[in-house]
């Protein structure tokens, strides 16, 4: 059975960092792209980044670009998501993902694995 265990969420003020981690279990964690989606109340889960199996390829949502970063430990089975000069308007729930290919993708389609969603908060 295949898990997607996220930790690092949290409370932060604006301008602070947090960085997220998920741990995947029950699968070839190096033979699939991984991403980070987010939901914000009343709103759809969003693409945040994306990473290919190798690691050499990402992609960055651009409210995020220059202040995330995306990155994986193929020998630990874990991608993480280091975040920086956090805004309140990155509040949201942070959703870990596994998909069915190696390219670094962006739609929810793709997705073949869910993580339980850890909780972000940004206060001003």
């Amino acid at each position: 059975q295949v898990q997607l265990v996220e930790s690092g969420g949290g409370l932060v003020q604006a301008g602070g960092s947090l960085r997220l981690s998920c741990v995947a279990s029950g699968r070839t964690f190096s033979s699939y792209a991984m991403g980070w989606f987010l939901r914000a109340p009343g709103r759809e889960r969003d693409v945040v980044a994306t990473i290919s199996s190798s690691g050499g390829s990402t992609y960055y949502a651009d409210s995020v670009k220059g202040r995330f970063t995306i990155s994986r430990d193929n020998a630990k089975n874990t991608v993480y998501l280091q975040m920086n000069s956090l805004k309140p308007e990155d509040t949201a729930v942070y959703y870990c993902a596994s998909f069915l290919v190696k390219a670094a993708v962006t739609t929810t389609g793709l997705v073949k694995y869910w993580g339980q969603g850890t909780q972000v908060t940004v206060s001003s």
